[in-house]
């Protein structure tokens, strides 16, 4: 299959399956997969994912594991032009502080290397907390748990799917101040 194109779950083929798309599919959570050129030198894997399957940046979700206060492992999943706010997610779970996890702990907790995490199908399920923003897209594309895969699904069967709570944890980023001559 060509960078860029979907099947859904009934057309996969056996590179296609992965932990997350076998989690899905054995709770008939109905959901399609597209592949991206996966470029992790580019930065911004979210925005390349979105360009290449042409889709709204805002509905395509980055999977990203934080801990809070060093103890609480937590999975994050926000649109991929937004920015985390740490304070409320550490907030979320009674901590003071929250940051990124390093991607060999994260790796060793979920069972999905760095570029390929999905909230879907963890050898140790985290908690995940969804981000409000993504409930207004109508699908979004979610890491199918690796590198250039991602799945098209509904906001709601997300958030039932991966049992997540929904919150407000992101915001997009400032827009540009106008250049003054």
């Amino acid at each position: 299959m060509k960078r860029g194109h979907t099947r859904d779950q009934r057309e996969q083929n056996v590179t296609q399956q992965t932990k997350a798309t076998e989690f899905l599919a054995a709770h008939g959570v109905p959901f399609s997969v597209h592949d991206y050129e996966y470029a992790p030198g580019g930065g911004l894997i979210g925005m390349q994912a979105a360009q290449s399957i042409g889709a709204d940046p805002g509905c395509v979700l980055k999977t990203l594991v934080v801990e809070v206060d060093r103890r609480t492992p937590v999975c994050l999943v926000v649109p991929a032009d937004h920015k985390v706010n740490f304070k409320k997610v550490a907030a979320l779970f009674d901590g003071r502080n929250a940051r990124m996890m390093s991607p060999e702990k994260s790796a060793d907790l979920t069972g999905f290397r760095s570029g390929g995490t999905s909230p879907f199908g963890q050898e140790h399920q985290l908690p995940v907390v969804l981000s409000a923003a993504a409930m207004a897209c109508p699908h979004v594309y979610i890491n199918a748990g690796d590198q250039g895969l991602v799945v098209r699904i509904t906001p709601a069967d997300a958030q039932k799917a991966a049992d997540a709570k929904v919150a407000d944890i992101s915001a997009p980023p400032a827009p540009a101040e106008p250049i003054k001559n």
